[in-house]
């Protein structure tokens, strides 16, 4: 990732979290309650000497806010903050297990060893700043729909712009579930080992599975949309623009190109985000 798109990145995430802490109080209770929860989460992974944890427990993280703003909202929850809280749940926990799965055993990321080599013995209060607060805050932001969606008032009732955010989330959780099958089916083959994976969705795209993530989220900000307004679209902005720019797409490519041979051809003759449409001739490299 460029330090161009981390500066923007650092403006966005400042500039939406702004917006929301002075459109909505709840939102800054949940902030906090984001940070506490991982700063705990910090706390753990010095003890386990990985902070790789992070990533099995990032959707798990929507889940407790999202239960957080549905139990201190005065109101009785809306069939929208309802719908949108289990469709974000059913995201997160496929996710955590499917994380939880795969780093069974692992050891700790490629990228947090080499921010842990790279800071030495100060990865331990670097951590707290460049991985868990850092995404606390991000996942704060992302997760802003599940407050928005608690709109009372005839926005709370569903309707025809509903149907399109509902079919965005299906196709979106679909795209990302059938990708992750499909990576980690080829990754229990040993004579894949060192290989890429070029059929399937990703003949199509090199990350199909953040393509299926970011299209999830811009549903679930179209379900929110009438009852939060535009600030709904903020939190899937910002995780498109991350998957896209920042910790996404542009830091595995980089880490690939130089790990895996074949992977410049790879990304020369495939999309890196939004598959293409029509199929093409593929074979593994």
């Amino acid at each position: 990732m460029s330090d161009h798109n981390t500066t923007i990145f650092a403006i966005a995430t400042v500039i939406s979290g702004a917006l929301l802490l002075t459109s909505h109080p709840p939102f800054a209770t949940g902030l906090a309650v984001a940070a506490a929860v991982f700063t705990m989460l910090w706390l753990l992974s010095l003890v386990l000497r990985n902070a790789g944890i992070v990533d099995v427990f990032w959707g798990l993280g929507f889940v407790v806010l999202g239960v957080f703003y549905l139990s201190t909202t005065p109101a009785p929850a809306t069939a929208r903050a309802l719908l949108v809280f289990a469709l974000a749940t059913i995201w997160a926990v496929r996710l955590a297990l499917h994380i939880g799965v795969r780093n069974a055993g692992a050891g700790e990321d490629f990228r947090y060893r080499a921010w842990r080599e790279q800071a030495g013995p100060s990865f331990w209060w670097v951590s707290l700043l460049k991985v868990f607060l850092l995404q606390a805050a991000v996942l704060w932001i992302v997760s802003s729909p599940l407050a928005l969606a608690q709109g009372e008032g005839p926005a709370a009732h569903l309707g025809a712009l509903d149907l399109v955010g509902l079919t965005l989330f299906v196709a979106g959780f679909l795209v990302e579930a059938v990708a992750d099958w499909q990576l980690a089916r080829f990754k229990r083959d040993p004579d894949n080992a060192g290989r890429i994976l070029r059929t399937g969705l990703w003949s199509r795209s090199r990350h199909p599975n953040y393509f299926g993530e970011a299209v999830l989220w811009w549903g679930l900000g179209l379900l929110s949309l009438p009852a939060g307004g535009a600030l709904s679209l903020i939190g899937p902005a910002l995780l498109t623009f991350s998957l896209l720019r920042v910790s996404g797409v542009a830091m595995l490519d980089a880490a690939l190109v130089y790990r895996r041979p074949g992977y410049a051809d790879y990304i020369r003759s495939t999309p890196a985000f939004f598959p293409r449409l029509l199929p093409k001739a593929t074979r593994h490299r």
